[in-house]
């Protein structure tokens, strides 16, 4: 198997658990105004970022021939996160949940459109199957949703998929990865002040120190994805940020109390599956039964 492949999916799983973990932290937060979670989830990445790269010797520095991409992946990335948390403030969770995971199909559109990388038929069939295992798990009903929330956390999973292509197109031209979290992070955070200072609502100890413990795991998913996206195509490792759902899942159990029903089961049987068949196909043990 291609070594940057065995990297992206490695950095694509520890992106879903970081993910995973971020929700995790921002509900057990409470209830505080979503511009407050989303500064938090961006700061503390800036700073992870910074300290990264002074660790390894490395300056924040890139071409500036790739400042608009850097632009474009912090513009397309801030709009998808403050939208997944209107969504979430304003939809009942699974649908939220089912627009954000919407993203990576459009990360596969955007590459193949942008990026020209050619998607063969089995791997779209893999991720359309895995997408339908995830409603399965999510469940949404979006006859008990609004149309502008919905048309909002939709916006989030196009602008997320957007933003995720463009990190693969940066790290084509050499841009490091710390570079491009710190980049965004700090886009991100500064695009947030002016909501922070005019609608902060004050917390306790125990909800700033949940958020900053989101604000390091969401910090960890970005460094993930990031890796992940510039290793290898997103034809090849996507269907495995469908693995967020099931670490989603294990949170709920054992820190929640929460058991998934027997259609969230099926759901995530169907998602590892597809997961192993993509890793075969990709890996050419299935030529006997598919042609690439």
């Amino acid at each position: 198997m291609n070594s940057n492949k065995n990297k992206a999916i490695f950095c694509i799983l520890i992106s879903a658990l970081g993910f995973a973990t971020m929700s995790m932290f921002v509900k057990m937060a409470g209830d505080l105004p979503s511009i407050e979670k989303s500064f938090f989830r961006n700061i503390v990445a800036f700073f992870c970022a910074w300290f990264l790269l002074k660790q390894s010797g490395n300056a924040f520095t890139f071409d500036k021939k790739n400042l608009p991409a850097l632009i474009v992946r912090s513009s397309l990335g801030t709009i998808g996160i403050f939208c997944n948390f209107y969504a979430v403030d304003h939809l009942i969770l699974s649908d939220a949940n089912m627009l954000n995971k919407l993203s990576p199909f459009f990360v596969i559109i955007f590459s193949y459109l942008f990026l020209k990388e050619k998607v063969a038929p089995f791997q779209a069939g893999a991720v359309a199957i895995a997408f339908l295992g995830s409603l399965l798990i999510i469940k949404p009903s979006f006859a008990s949703a609004s149309l502008f929330p919905s048309a909002i956390g939709l916006l989030g999973g196009i602008t997320a998929g957007a933003a995720y292509t463009t990190v693969r197109y940066l790290g084509s031209k050499g841009v490091k990865g710390p570079v491009i979290v710190m980049f965004f992070s700090g886009f991100s955070t500064i695009c947030c002040i002016p909501f922070m200072v005019t609608g902060f609502v004050p917390m306790s100890l125990k909800q700033f120190i949940l958020l900053l413990c989101a604000g390091v795991a969401a910090a960890c998913g970005q460094f993930g994805v990031t890796a992940a996206y510039r290793y290898a195509p997103a034809k090849e490792i996507s269907i495995f940020d469908y693995s967020q759902i099931l670490f989603s899942a294990l949170y709920s159990i054992l820190i929640f109390g929460d058991f998934p029903d027997y259609l969230s089961v099926l759901g995530y049987i169907v998602i590892i599956s597809m997961s192993v068949l993509n890793f075969l196909y990709n890996n050419g043990k299935l030529k006997i039964l598919f042609k690439r």
